[in-house]
């Protein structure tokens, strides 16, 4: 019998990859208009937090606990799960940010952070379960 635990980062799955699927549409507007940019951040909203939340529900289902956002990067990062800590951590900084910030060029630097850092270990970690689910 299968672990309930398993099964629910398995069904958590199914959101991240819609999730991934859309931030990585976006991000892919050459030059976006502002609406797209607003896109852009949401869907990274969105898509961060289902990254720590699936992360949380594995590494329960591997027997360790994890509470907060902090610790279960920090418990992936010893499991080898994600490869650099600090710069999900400074993603999840950014993703903290993005909900309180209405500075555009704020909104514009967390945009590039996205581009060139966070959606290359977002990508990983979708790799990671992918091959995972099977």
């Amino acid at each position: 019998m299968e672990n309930p635990k398993e099964i629910r980062w398995k069904q958590r799955f199914i959101n991240f990859e819609k999730s991934f699927k859309l931030l990585e549409r976006t991000l892919a507007i050459p030059d976006p208009s502002e609406a797209e940019k607003g896109g852009v951040i949401q869907f990274y909203e969105v898509c961060f937090e289902l990254c720590w939340k699936i992360l949380k529900d594995y590494i329960e289902s591997e027997g360790y606990i994890a509470t907060s956002p902090r610790q279960t990067i920090k418990q992936a990062f010893q499991m080898e799960i994600i490869a650099n800590g600090e710069l999900w951590l400074s993603a999840l900084e950014d993703r903290n940010l993005t909900s309180h910030t209405y500075d555009e060029s704020t909104t514009d630097a967390i945009i590039n952070k996205i581009r060139r850092d966070y959606f290359n270990i977002i990508s990983e970690l979708y790799t990671f379960f992918r091959k995972e689910n099977g």
